[in-house]
């Protein structure tokens, strides 16, 4: 004999599922990027400002010299891709001063990657000094194999 739904329990299956639906919604505009930076960085804190403004659940770690560089070693960071400061998001490592409209695009696509870069930290760039003066600069895509292609390019303003 088969089990007959009724409409109560069908009804309590639709709640359920738009309960665990919403909840990946607000997962996903909100996501939580971990930092590590310099304590004495006043570019990384700018940065953080704008991922806040912008809906990221960003939390910070001090870290310094060495400990830093160590960090983006172990993660997968060419040398040639460093910048200031590193974040970790949904398993993807972010270099330097990306835009926030990347990292999204980045969490939306999952490519297989280690993460983004933006090497050294250009001028108007997120965090360092007004867009409308910003220089030109790429956003690099990482490669497990540590090889790297542009992600996005900006023109310079």
């Amino acid at each position: 004999m088969y089990p007959t739904l009724s409409r109560r329990i069908l009804m309590l299956g639709a709640f359920a599922a738009s309960v665990v639906g919403t909840g990946r919604a607000i997962a996903a505009a909100n996501p939580q990027l971990h930092v590590l930076k310099d304590p004495n960085c006043g570019c990384c804190g700018a940065w953080i400002d704008i991922l806040q403004s912008e809906g990221f659940d960003v939390t910070v770690e001090n870290s310094l010299g060495t400990l830093l560089a160590r960090y983006k070693i172990d993660n997968g960071i060419p040398q040639a891709m460093a910048s200031c400061h590193t974040g970790k998001v949904d398993g993807y490592m972010i270099e330097g001063h990306v835009p926030s409209a990347d990292i999204r695009r980045l969490l939306k696509e999952r490519p297989e990657a280690v993460g983004l870069a933006v090497p050294g930290m250009p001028y108007g760039s997120p965090g360092m000094g007004p867009e409308t003066e910003r220089e030109a600069y790429d956003v690099f895509l990482i490669r497990h194999d540590g090889s790297s292609e542009i992600f996005t390019r900006y023109s310079a303003a």
